[in-house]
């Protein structure tokens, strides 16, 4: 008689060098643990002894995006599920304790229960190469900050000439100036305060032209993941990464534009008791995405249209300007998982310009009736800014121009 293996689920406590395993049968029964080097080899071994068991229904990872992302990606490239699973709860921890294995054995429990996981990110594609950018753009920032306020306080301290000369510039300004002093001996305070504020201005000058480069490499990379949201109204380059970054390669793994809306923490969350109902403020998920969208309905609160009128109409209707402002992330969080998980078809630039020229229509012919500058559409062309919404009516009036001349030489 034919005998089925036995379906088994794995969990695992990762940490730098090693990764603590536990296996566990669908009726939760504890079969083994073992611990297993952080390796390619010990991610090899792993999943051989966990399949030792019987049929691996799923592994329960904890820490997929750190410690534990070797492993992750191993398991998809031979095939096995993948769980996200969170730490263990206090409660758990006060009546259990706390070891590697204890833990190991929580997640995979919590795979076999449901509660608590979740698709983990694959890691594997643009968004990625984009994290890792934008790790070293945040770095090259706080860097630069840190230069211009050393360089504020050693002119606060400096001889007299050299405050009154450097005081009253602006902090480009000082960094441009400072870079231009002559390299001299530290022999006094003066010479000494001259010889660190060049230093620093160099320093200042050689890590803003990184950032820049980071820049270029950022938004060149944002455009190849996703046109569409580089496109949208208040997205930049940054915005753009923080918001990819939190999707991840694998926008799919999200349910719903809530679920989206709860890892951007622009969600509200449920605080009702008795008789009372209210929401609070989410004050999780992730919060550079959060301020990703702050910034998107910033910009917007400013130069669009439509939500100047929102603004508007809710401020009459007594709302306060941080109530509107959670409303407005609320619906960027919305557009923007639609634009992560669904992108629409955004026209290229270089294909606009070719059919402008084709049906012999000048630049400034066309910005003229599109009620535009005519470096508007230049940069549009050029793809030097991004604006889907231009971009989808300037494509709409090229065609309708073509038409209206296919219609003149039949008549």
């Amino acid at each position: 008689m034919h005998q089925t293996r036995l379906e088994v689920i794995g969990g695992v406590d990762t940490h730098l060098e090693t990764h603590v395993a536990a296996v566990i049968n669908t009726n939760g029964q504890i079969l083994g643990t073992r611990s297993f080097p952080a390796t390619l080899r010990g991610y090899q071994q792993l999943v051989r002894w966990v399949g030792s068991y019987g049929t691996v229904k799923a592994i329960g990872v904890e820490g997929t995006g750190s410690y534990g992302l070797g492993l992750v990606r191993h398991c998809h490239g031979v095939g096995i599920s993948v769980e996200e699973v969170n730490r263990p709860d206090r409660q758990r921890r006060r009546r259990l304790g706390k070891s590697d294995t204890v833990d190991a054995e929580a997640a995979a429990r919590a795979v076999l229960s449901g509660d608590g996981v979740a698709v983990p990110k694959t890691a594997n594609g643009k968004v990625e190469a984009l994290r890792a950018l934008k790790i070293a753009k945040r770095s090259a920032v706080k860097q630069l900050t840190q230069i211009e306020l050393q360089i504020r306080d050693l002119i606060v301290t400096a001889p007299d000439d050299l405050r009154q000369s450097l005081q009253p510039l602006k902090a480009a300004g000082r960094v441009r100036k400072c870079a231009r002093f002559h390299a001299e001996p530290a022999v006094c305070p003066r010479s000494a305060t001259k010889a660190a504020l060049r230093s620093l201005a160099r320093r200042h000058q050689h890590i803003d032209q990184e950032a820049g480069l980071l820049d270029d490499q950022i938004l060149t990379l944002c455009k190849q993941a996703n046109k569409a949201l580089l496109g949208a109204t208040g997205v930049a380059s940054n915005t753009a990464a923080a918001l990819l970054i939190a999707a991840g390669d694998n926008p799919g793994r999200m349910h719903s534009e809530a679920s989206f809306a709860a890892l951007t923490g622009t969600s509200p969350i449920e605080a009702s008791s008795g008789r009372v109902v209210r929401h609070r403020v989410n004050r999780g998920g992730n919060r550079q995405a959060n301020e990703a969208i702050y910034h998107i309905v910033k910009v917007r609160m400013r130069h669009d249209l439509a939500t100047k009128a929102y603004v508007e109409r809710r401020t009459t209707e007594g709302k306060t300007k941080p109530e509107i402002i959670r409303s407005l992330k609320r619906y960027v969080a919305r557009e923007v998982y639609n634009l992560i998980t669904n992108p629409p078809e955004v026209p290229h630039g270089s294909d606009l310009r070719t059919q402008r020229e084709r049906i012999g229509l000048s630049l400034s012919h066309a910005a003229r009736t599109l009620g535009v500058q005519p470096t508007k559409v230049s940069t549009i062309e050029r793809e030097l800014t991004h604006d889907t919404q231009f971009a989808n009516r300037y494509q709409q009036w090229l065609h309708e121009q073509v038409d209206a001349q296919r219609h003149q030489r039949a008549a």
